[in-house]
């Protein structure tokens, strides 16, 4: 975390990877034009704030602004994408819709890491933070797998599917199982938070839904258990 107008500025700068800016509301000055025009300019999500807030953040003198630098480089699916097919790859891509907790984001990163994962894509809001728990709780696997944040992830979906890949979203109101699908081919997993699930526009552009079979009482899994059932058994049938 940094703090105060300037030293974010230099941070962002020197190409610095910003996770989240938040900003005073109603703060003017030249120096607060800069940082805007460069936030926006390196596409780096911020966030307008009541005081309050940055206050219980820290009691440094913020001057208004707080961000949070990220351990990690960010990526653009679009970049990756052509690069993963030119290699020869069948492209595996996994999609987490406002997955915020950082151990969950962890471990399905190791998950990813494991199963041989292309890229994983997250929203630039809503999203877990890339911090010393998801660094800890991924193994590391955090530096290795490319994480691409999205502005918008319905036009990523647009994006992916043009590209040749099935969207498959894991939902327990899908008919079939993920047993019962066709796994093979290019794929982007698409997993939603536990509480809400994947949001109703995005399950909508799915290609194909499927849910994992629960024997028990309990009506559902941990989602970073679900991703790793779903990366496995696509594995499984692709190999």
């Amino acid at each position: 975390m940094i703090y105060g107008i300037r030293p974010v500025i230099e941070a962002v700068g020197s190409g610095k990877e910003a996770e989240k800016v938040f900003i005073q509301k109603g703060l003017r000055s030249e120096t607060f034009a800069e940082l805007m025009r460069l936030l926006k300019k390196r596409d780096i999500p911020y966030q307008f704030v009541p005081v309050e807030k940055l206050n219980r953040i820290t009691r440094k003198n913020h001057q208004g602004v707080v961000a949070y630098i990220s351990p990690v480089v960010f990526y653009r699916i679009e970049d990756i994408l052509p690069g993963i097919y030119e290699r020869g790859r069948m492209p595996f891509v996994v999609i987490l819709d406002r997955i915020t907790d950082v151990r969950n984001f962890g471990a399905i990163l190791r998950t990813a890491e494991c199963t041989g994962v292309d890229a994983v894509v997250i929203p630039s809001k809503n999203s877990a933070q890339l911090n010393s728990g998801t660094v800890k709780s991924s193994a590391g696997a955090i530096f290795k797998v490319p994480i691409c944040r999205s502005d918008n992830l319905k036009t990523t979906l647009d994006f992916l599917q043009q590209s040749g890949l099935k969207i498959v979203a894991a939902t327990e109101r899908a008919g079939q199982t993920c047993f019962e699908a066709d796994l093979t081919g290019p794929l982007a997993l698409l997993l939603g938070s536990e509480g809400e699930g994947i949001s109703g526009e995005y399950l909508k552009k799915a290609d194909l839904k499927v849910r994992i079979p629960l024997l028990g009482e309990i009506e559902s899994l941990n989602v970073s258990v679900a991703a790793g059932v779903l990366m496995y058994e696509t594995v499984r049938q692709r190999g």
